[in-house]
């Protein structure tokens, strides 16, 4: 039986004000013992050093780090750079993925899809990273439709994706359906579904129209009710995300990325509630 794998992501942070919260983030983290730590990479790459100094940093304390490598805007010479410096500083995972192009900019760089990222790095280091990709049980916004964004899901996987991360949801059939076609497919790497904790709702509802995920109508209903009562959204939003991560690990799913958004508080909550 293969090991569920329960991780963590983190985003860099703009200020050293916020590099010492995330440093207590990640103390109060690193104590659930996730399999590794994910750090963001801005658009086009502009987080880059960043991104690079709380990988450093997080490796220093002895966390196994996946670092976030966006292909948009890159060139394969900046790219096979970024991968060269993580591979000598001992990196061994890597989430791929396409990336939003940034503000202003209108010239896409030598990667188009995420599949040609993964297949760059395949013929370049071969085996030398075990690499995570991007999936989307409720389609990616800009997707034309659901069919085209299930085959490009399927051409990462054959450009040599290890596992998937999905965008966050709340409606667990959705993730069921999409795994079931992804098998009828014959995919069959782990397809890790990621959760977001509820903490803030205009913050979510904000992420979620941009990234194309559902707030089920109940959910919203329930949360614009709360008004500016912080105590009663975040009680009711760890109900909600306990219980969808009991039903998806109860129905065979492979493990559990939280997006922590650099807090620690929400996610420990429901860590503990799992009993994980």
């Amino acid at each position: 039986m293969v090991a569920r794998s329960f991780s963590f992501e983190l985003f860099p942070p703009q200020t050293p004000e916020g590099l010492e919260k995330l440093r207590v983030t990640r103390s109060q983290l690193a104590q659930l013992h996730p399999a590794y730590f994910s750090v963001t990479y801005g658009a086009g790459g502009s987080t880059r050093d960043r991104t690079f100094g709380v990988v450093s940093e997080l490796q220093a304390e002895g966390q196994k780090v996946a670092p976030h490598l966006s292909c948009v805007a890159a060139t394969k010479a900046s790219t096979a750079e970024m991968l060269e410096r993580y591979r000598a500083s001992g990196i061994d995972r890597i989430v791929a993925l396409r990336g939003d192009l940034p503000s202003g900019m209108v010239e896409i760089g030598e990667f188009r899809y995420a599949s040609d990222l993964v297949a760059f790095i395949r013929e370049r280091f071969g085996d030398a990273f075990h690499i995570e990709v991007a999936a989307y049980p409720e389609y990616h916004p800009q997707a034309r439709s659901a069919e085209d964004d299930l085959r490009n899901f399927e051409r990462k996987v054959k450009a040599g994706a290890d596992a998937a991360i999905t965008q966050y949801f709340f409606n667990a059939d959705a993730y069921y359906y999409f795994r079931d076609q992804c098998e009828a497919l014959g995919i069959s790497i782990p397809i890790v579904p990621g959760i977001m904790p509820i903490s803030r709702f205009t913050q979510l509802a904000r992420f979620s129209d941009a990234c194309g995920a559902e707030i089920p109508r109940w959910i919203r209903r329930k949360l614009e009710g709360f008004g500016d009562d912080a105590a009663s959204i975040r009680a009711f939003g760890l109900d909600v995300v306990t219980r969808l991560c009991d039903d998806l690990l109860r129905n065979g799913a492979p493990g559990l990325h939280f997006y922590t958004l650099n807090q620690a508080g929400a996610v420990t909550t429901v860590w503990q509630r799992l009993g994980l």
